[in-house]
């Protein structure tokens, strides 16, 4: 049976960063790939980073599992700070935090079970114990029928349970994930990300998944942070994020509409137009969406809805609302604030000459 990871002091942050940064020498100038990384992990939680390619995201989880120095800061892992170890605790550190890598990183002459119980040989651990916990980890991964196999085999969500399984059997109280999905199709993605956060629930495991994709970070994640050019841009509880993104950056990559209407939207007011449009943004819990009959009222003209958008996270409805009113010029505090029970953000995209 695996239990592992469980008996954690939930009192303070499993993964604690402060004033971080990386340099790297360039062939010019140095390059500053983490600039002032300030960050605490909770302890069994799973945590979620994006940022777009290049933005430091790789930089940024090979700093935390020591697989590369920092320039400036620190970083505690259970109140150990990496940069005080010796070589010999680094590595028994390291022991303790499992890697998911993006392409799987298994070897191909070696069997399923065989490329589980590496870390184990590597380690000299008794062949007893590697017997137990190969099999153990290779059933929580749901490939106790395929430790004889290779990894030719096996479909890229088979393979990519290979590799959690064995970033499992050291029994690891952290799990870095780097790009763990995006080598997947959608319903290998979604395979793993249920058994991610399986391990989370039953094994009290702290993963730290690193992605470019919101979409992964809205399945699983309870909090996440943006990271932008080495810095951190954004961050707070999944569904705040998602509901009031500030940054243009955490906009695009949620990407949660794209403003497709019959006719052309203006940024400027122009002579001929008719209509504002208007983007309503709101969060509510489930049994209290926005009554758009009561909304629509308050606009005191006809509206149009052209679109919208609706997602439950972490128990809270968090919508968008694309409309048209017949009002060229609105006072959109006055607007704001009778609408402020039901609407938490209101933006005038353009102006339209709308016809129905």
């Amino acid at each position: 049976m695996v239990s592992f990871g469980s008996h954690v002091d939930f009192s303070v942050p499993h993964i604690k960063i402060r004033d971080l940064n990386k340099y790297y020498d360039g062939q010019d100038q140095q390059i500053h790939a983490l600039k002032n990384i300030n960050l605490d992990i909770p302890q069994g939680k799973i945590f979620g980073i994006i940022g777009k390619s290049g933005a430091g995201k790789s930089s940024l989880i090979r700093t935390l599992n020591g697989l590369e120095g920092i320039s400036e800061g620190s970083i505690h892992i259970h109140q150990q700070n990496l940069a005080e170890l010796s070589h010999a605790e680094l590595i028994q550190a390291r022991q303790r935090i499992g890697m998911i890598f993006q392409h799987f990183n298994l070897m191909s002459a070696k069997t399923v079970w065989d490329n589980v119980a590496l870390p184990l040989k590597i380690a000299h651990v008794d062949k007893a114990e590697i017997e137990t916990r190969v099999n153990d980890v290779l059933d929580l991964v749901g490939l106790g029928n395929k430790a004889h196999n290779y990894p030719s085999q096996l479909s890229g969500g088979q393979k990519q349970r290979v590799g959690i399984a064995r970033a499992l059997v050291h029994h690891p109280v952290i799990l870095l994930c780097d790009e763990a999905t995006s080598a997947l199709d959608p319903e290998s993605t979604s395979v793993v990300l249920s058994l991610l956060k399986k391990i989370n629930r039953e094994l009290g495991i702290t993963i730290v998944l690193i992605t470019h994709e919101m979409q992964v970070i809205r399945e699983i994640c309870d909090q996440v942070v943006v990271i932008e050019h080495g810095e951190i841009v954004e961050s707070g509880q999944v569904w705040s994020v998602f509901s009031q993104p500030q940054q243009k950056i955490t906009q695009e990559l949620l990407n949660l509409e794209q403003l497709d209407l019959p006719f052309p939207v203006h940024t400027e007011l122009q002579q001929d137009s008719t209509h504002s449009i208007l983007k309503l943004r709101y969060e509510t819990d489930p049994k209290n969406s926005p009554d758009l009959v009561e909304l629509f009222k308050v606009f005191e003209k006809s509206v149009h809805l052209y679109q919208s958008h609706i997602d439950n996270i972490q128990n809270h409805l968090i919508g968008t609302l694309i409309v048209g009113t017949e009002q060229t010029h609105l006072d959109l505090h006055n607007l704001q604030e009778r609408l402020k029970h039901q609407i938490a953000q209101i933006e005038v995209l353009g102006y339209a000459r709308a016809t129905h």
